[in-house]
């Protein structure tokens, strides 16, 4: 007989939008049976008892770089993230961190090595613990390259992209990623030029190009996901069959326009940019970059906005993986920043992290939402979410996690030396100047 679970009296918020209610939550096997009052069940194996706490759907972070290990600059995560089974080793050790936070499922859309698909398959093995993960392979890019501007290579592979070059060479890949195990193709279809006159980043892959990713992959059927900031990025990739946009940054009328007539889900992923502009004095960012990356923010919100009153869907994601963004710490952040910046409320905010992020792990209406017949991914956090999404943050608030059924039991992380070569060296924070030496 399957083990059931009985979660009482606590505050549900259903992940679908709808308003708290005081309820018990049964959960038969590894689905949810019963959503209600007063539930009783002569078989329950387990009872918990969340007065005083919110019971909702884990988190599902559509935008986690597993496998980058919070480097602090591209310098590091292209040259110093180069051991293959280091990596992997690694990244296994940080997923658990991710369930402690109350994440049930992540999208990681590129990996170092594309260690992304062995990982996956590890969990859904049972070998690692984690949460359910949908993966890319390598990013796509063009010789133009992509955020790492010129660290970027005219060819072949460096750290988590690919560059590709003609037609066949496109295609090539693409197939290769298929047939690997992945499940997004993701594209970095804007990138940093020397030169650029754009706003945000240059758009680097032509609308071709582009239609020619989505036509090979969708023939296989998979799914194609574009890193795009800057307007005629968001434009082409909705217009090529993206299944889903990455940033969606700098939006002018044109690309609103594609976006809300594809109904593309969009991810805006602003935990980054948030956290730089809001906390990077205290790792001494500068005041420019800081501004920079509010700026980028406040220039994107009402598009956005927009964008959601048309029905487009909005999904939380945070790029954890970077010296900004540590495994475990942030993943509530997007939340924060959607009711914020984006006006919306806790509930709709809840509803972008679980229910409709469940688009990311391609599992959409499968789970993400605590209703009958869905997949039991459940969290129980001390305090009222609905009034305080940063509740999510506190240490020893998320009292339960609940991933396929299953109550989990997370030990406390332990402390760990880095490998040998892993990370930067600095010798210090600056240039040693003549002049400053006092």
């Amino acid at each position: 007989m399957s083990e059931k679970i009985l979660i009482r009296s606590g505050q549900v918020i259903d992940g679908l939008g709808n308003e708290p209610r005081i309820a018990d939550l049964l959960i038969t096997g590894n689905r949810i049976d019963r959503v209600g009052e007063n539930l009783t069940t002569a078989d329950t194996t387990r009872v918990i008892d969340a007065a005083g706490c919110t019971v909702m759907p884990g988190l599902i972070d559509t935008h986690c770089h597993i496998s980058f290990d919070e480097p602090s600059s591209n310098d590091e995560l292209f040259f110093h993230r180069n051991r293959e089974g280091l990596a992997a080793i690694i990244a296994a050790a940080n997923v658990v961190k991710l369930l402690r936070a109350g994440v049930t499922g992540f999208l990681d859309a590129d990996s170092l090595f594309e260690v992304g698909v062995d990982l996956r398959d590890a969990i859904e093995a049972g070998i690692v613990p984690g949460p359910r993960m949908a993966t890319g392979g390598n990013a796509l890019l063009t010789a133009a390259g992509g955020t790492a501007g010129r660290l970027i290579p005219e060819e072949g592979l460096i750290g988590y992209g690919k560059v590709v070059g003609d037609r066949d060479d496109i295609v090539r890949e693409v197939r290769r990623q298929i047939k690997r195990g992945v499940d997004w193709i993701k594209v970095h279809v804007t990138g940093l030029t020397p030169r650029q006159k754009t706003v945000g980043e240059q758009q680097v892959w032509s609308l071709a190009e582009l239609k020619l990713v989505t036509e090979t992959a969708h023939e296989l059927g998979v799914p194609v996901i574009g890193h795009c900031r800057g307007a005629s990025s968001v434009r082409d990739s909705a217009l090529a069959g993206f299944d889903m946009i990455l940033h969606a940054t700098y939006m002018d009328e044109e690309a609103l326009s594609a976006v809300v007539e594809k109904q593309v889900p969009i991810v805006p992923t602003f935990t980054f940019q948030a956290n730089l502009a809001d906390y990077g004095a205290s790792i001494q960012a500068s005041p420019e970059l800081q501004e920079l990356f509010r700026k980028e923010i406040k220039d994107s919100a009402s598009m956005l906005r927009r964008a959601h009153e048309a029905g487009v869907p909005l999904l939380c994601g945070t790029e954890s993986g970077f010296s900004l963004t540590p495994y475990g710490e942030w993943h509530y952040r997007e939340l924060e920043v959607f009711v914020r910046e984006l006006g919306f409320s806790t509930i709709e905010a809840i509803k972008a992290a679980t229910s409709e992020a469940a688009r990311g792990l391609c599992m959409y209406g499968e789970t993400g939402a605590l209703t009958e017949g869905l997949l039991a991914d459940v969290i129980v956090v001390r305090g009222a979410v609905d009034q305080d999404v940063t509740l999510l943050a506190e240490p020893g608030h998320i009292e339960r996690v609940i991933l396929n059924g299953e109550l989990l039991e997370l030990p406390a992380p332990s402390p760990r030396d880095d490998p040998p070569g892993w990370r930067v060296s600095h010798y210090g924070k600056g240039i040693l100047r003549r002049e400053d030496i006092k």
